[in-house]
């Protein structure tokens, strides 16, 4: 089946078009010029010479089963004590011969879906090469790829099936295990096929990403964002633990950084007695080799060892408590995970006592979550997750962006939505300091009561409202709950004076819906009135719904009513308030207040986006890649347009986009 970039339909692989929303399904549009005839299997536009490709890493390995493994192991060869399946798929990894790699870099370049784009490596006389990497061009994106197939087939399976029903090979199993918990410092996996003895798994990828060890050694970088990075070290070996891949961690090559600069990974290394990357790895490696000499099983000495090369490399002095931390974990003196996070969270308490910088202590929440169990297969720990506390620090914004559209729809005849943005950004930004501070004014109505009525309204609204904020809200913090009452009790107050010169009664009185947002750096408000709504999308914790509509069926809900029977009444989607029909007295705006601690996607949305579970259906293609700061608003708040017209279009639709991007507050 070929999944449509656009709508995410399933289309029969003969289709050179979408069947449900008409977009090519054989050509794509050149993101820097937007030429729009460039095949789905072009690595670049052939206009302007950009990469538009969908690319992705490739790791393949050479394993030996069977009698073949019985003989290697009488020779003394060791076997994998990383993640495995039955223990008739117990593997040993076996050293990639040069005609191998030959061999499967053909392999790939026949295959019609994957292209090679890198030369492999080869065999030194000091390395014995036991897997390769390289980047590959997915020649059919559009394609959902076998792995996928099999994982949506399994999600009502009670039991994960074995390596041998499945079709997964061992190699893959540690990123399926914990791209399931949701651990974006992993690479998601693509694809994933085992022929004969070799395996191969393409992941996302993360070669182009910045080095953690070149940030590192930057004057900019302060004592804490280090120390942050340790900690985030320190919560990722517990992470990689229960599927034996915690060498991830000791290759300084493979430590990356996002565009937030938070780690990540650029692949998984599966721990083996005999093959182990090391703190001094390479920047540029594309192999994991194997020593001659058994190393000690992994203990979290190592994480001091990788710490102490990072230092080292980045020529960067160990500063005071650290000096005393790494010697402690040199010796033994600390043992456990638990107790290198409390020894980093006493040093941010040290380093914030001397003034070095304005974060509070790394504190923990109290969260319960559940427990991975030890166990040898990475099936037995998907969906479970280790009792890891989170680290919370204080957070500046980095970044507010926003973008708003309306469309009259596809059965209307005119457009009585309206709405406002009002943004004022000022940034200070000196050689080792960056001040971003953010004051965003984001409004939207619904207006209702026919032509030269509703437009009315709510454009009546959206300029009272700015009008107010532009008088009274002066100082770099929000408005009070009382002042943002008033204020949309004056906006109700405008439309309802007009209704009222102008003589209009019953239905012929104009009103409108109302949802207001207020930005203030990480500070946020939020008021609303009737059935006009409020998301926001994390990463941590998907796409929620903030407001709650104003209308009976909610009504009878929070009266005990069952929501089946609420929604049963015919006038269930009436509206129990709005601005302008009737005076102060009957309504009440929700004001509600939070606090924006990680990156965010704020989305204002009238009914005619939000109609029929629009995006809480949608909100992983069309929403979730807009948290990237690559992604142009601009062209996701007219894609939600789209969408909304392909699937609902009864109504007006607008959307306003913000997208607010932090970062730990690292300033002295």
């Amino acid at each position: 089946m070929l999944i449509c970039p656009q709508c995410k339909f399933e289309n029969p692989n003969s289709n050179k078009f979408c069947q449900n929303c008409g977009t090519s399904l054989t050509h794509k549009v050149c993101p820097e010029c937007s030429t729009d005839d460039i095949p789905v299997n072009a690595l670049r536009c052939h206009n302007c010479g950009t990469e538009c490709g969908t690319v992705f890493w490739a790791i393949i390995a050479q394993e030996t089963t069977g009698e073949a493994l019985r003989v290697e192991a009488n020779q003394g060869d060791k076997p994998d004590v990383g993640v495995q399946g039955d223990e008739e798929a117990i593997s040993f990894s076996s050293p990639l011969s040069p005609s191998s790699q030959i061999a499967l870099g053909s392999y790939l370049d026949s295959q019609e879906r994957y292209q090679l784009l890198d030369t492999l490596p080869a065999q030194t006389e000091t390395a014995t090469i036991t897997d390769v990497g390289g980047r590959v061009l997915d020649c059919q994106p559009y394609q959902i790829s076998p792995i996928a197939a099999i994982l949506a087939s399994q999600q009502s399976d009670l039991v994960t099936p074995s390596v041998e029903a499945s079709g997964i090979p061992p190699l893959a199993k540690p990123y399926i295990a914990l791209q399931s918990q949701g651990h974006r410092e992993i690479p998601p996996i693509h694809d994933a096929w085992q022929q004969g003895n070799m395996q191969v798994v393409i992941i996302e990828d993360r070669s182009h990403w910045q080095h953690l060890l070149d940030v590192w050694q930057e004057e900019t970088t302060s004592s804490l964002k280090i120390l942050h990075w340790c900690y985030q070290m320190a919560q990722l070996w517990a992470v990689l633990e229960p599927v034996n891949c915690r060498q991830s961690l000791l290759d300084l090559s493979n430590l990356r950084l996002d565009e937030d600069q938070t780690l990540a990974l650029q692949r998984l290394y599966v721990e083996s007695s005999n093959s182990q990357p090391t703190a001094e790895s390479s920047k540029d490696a594309q192999v994991q080799t194997s020593s001659a000499i058994p190393e000690e099983p992994l203990t979290i000495q190592a994480l001091g060892r990788v710490w102490q090369a990072l230092f080292r490399q980045s020529q960067r002095t160990q500063f005071g408590s650290v000096v005393q931390m790494l010697g402690d974990l040199d010796v033994g003196k600390i043992q456990t995970i638990a107790q290198l996070r409390s020894r980093l969270e006493e040093i941010s308490v040290e380093i914030e006592a001397l003034g070095s910088a304005t974060l509070p202590p790394i504190k923990e929440k109290n969260s319960t979550v559940p427990t991975i169990p030890q166990s040898d297969e990475p099936e037995d720990i998907i969906s479970k997750m280790d009792d890891m506390p989170t680290v919370v620090l204080a957070m500046q914004l980095s970044s507010l962006e926003d973008a708003g559209c309306t469309d009259v729809g596809r059965q209307r005849h005119h457009n009585e939505d309206y709405f406002g943005i009002e943004t004022k950004i000022h940034k200070l930004e000196l050689p080792k300091s960056r001040v971003l501070q953010g004051h965003g004014l984001y409004i939207l109505c619904d207006g209702m009561g026919g032509h030269a009525g509703g437009e009315i309204a709510s454009n009546l609204a959206v300029n009272t409202l700015r009008q107010y904020f532009q008088e009274h809200w002066i100082a770099s913090q929000l408005p009070t709950e009382d002042s943002i009452r008033e204020a949309v009790y004056l906006a109700n107050e405008a439309i309802y004076e007009f209704n009222q010169q102008d003589a209009r009664s019953g239905v012929g009185r104009m009103g409108t819906t109302l949802v207001m947002l207020l930005i203030q750096d990480t500070q946020a408000a939020v008021a609303h009135v009737g059935d006009s709504r409020l998301y926001r999308l994390t990463r941590k914790r998907g796409l929620e719904q903030v407001t709650v509509d104003h209308e009976v069926g909610q009504r009878e809900i929070t009266r005990g009513v069952e929501a089946s029977i609420a929604y049963a009444r015919p006038d269930a989607y009436q509206l129990t308030q709005a601005l302008g029909p009737r005076d102060q007295n009957s309504i009440n705006p929700d004001v509600s207040f939070f606090e924006i601690n990680e990156d965010t996607l704020l989305l204002l949305a009238s009914d005619g986006l939000s109609d029929n579970d629009l995006l809480e259906t949608h909100w992983q293609t069309h929403l979730e890649p807009l948290l990237s700061s690559g992604v142009n608003l601009e062209r996701g708040v007219t894609d939600l347009i789209d969408l909304a017209n392909q699937h609902n279009g009864h109504d007006n639709i607008t959307g306003i986009l913000i997208r607010a991007k932090v970062r730990p507050n690292l300033e002295s």
